[in-house]
């Protein structure tokens, strides 16, 4: 069996891609598969499109970018990603989404701020090691 590693940030960056995805083509589905009730609110769809392209957009060009550049558009996903946590927890205090549904957003933003983080860790040690 081979093993494969992917490191944090290209991990995060697939992710974001294929959310986006899903968001863009199928808002309505993806909205659900995260515990949303877009049949309560029509106008999801069109929120939902709007977060897939940015997720797309961050993705891949956070993918496909090196060095200082990548580092900082780590940062900028962190930033995204805590403010998508911030929200869910606001969220969750307004009871506008389900205990279920806050738990999926909270914990998928999350994992996503604690990837970026554990990410700027690795890259600060490799470049200390490579310095």
């Amino acid at each position: 069996m081979v093993a494969i590693h992917i490191d944090p940030v290209t991990g995060l960056s697939l992710g974001r891609i294929a959310i986006g995805t899903g968001a863009l083509v199928a808002p309505s589905t993806t909205a659900r598969v995260l515990g949303l009730d877009p049949a309560s609110n029509p106008q999801l769809d069109y929120l939902g499109r709007m977060f897939g392209a940015r997720e797309i957009a961050l993705g891949a060009v956070t993918l496909v970018s090196r060095g200082a550049l990548r580092r900082n558009l780590t940062v900028v996903g962190i930033a995204v990603d805590g403010a998508d946590l911030a929200n869910g927890v606001i969220e969750l205090g307004q009871r506008n989404v389900t205990k279920l549904a806050s738990g999926m957003l909270i914990g998928a933003a999350a994992g996503a701020v604690g990837s970026g983080l554990l990410a700027l860790v690795r890259g600060r040690r490799q470049s200390r090691q490579g310095a």
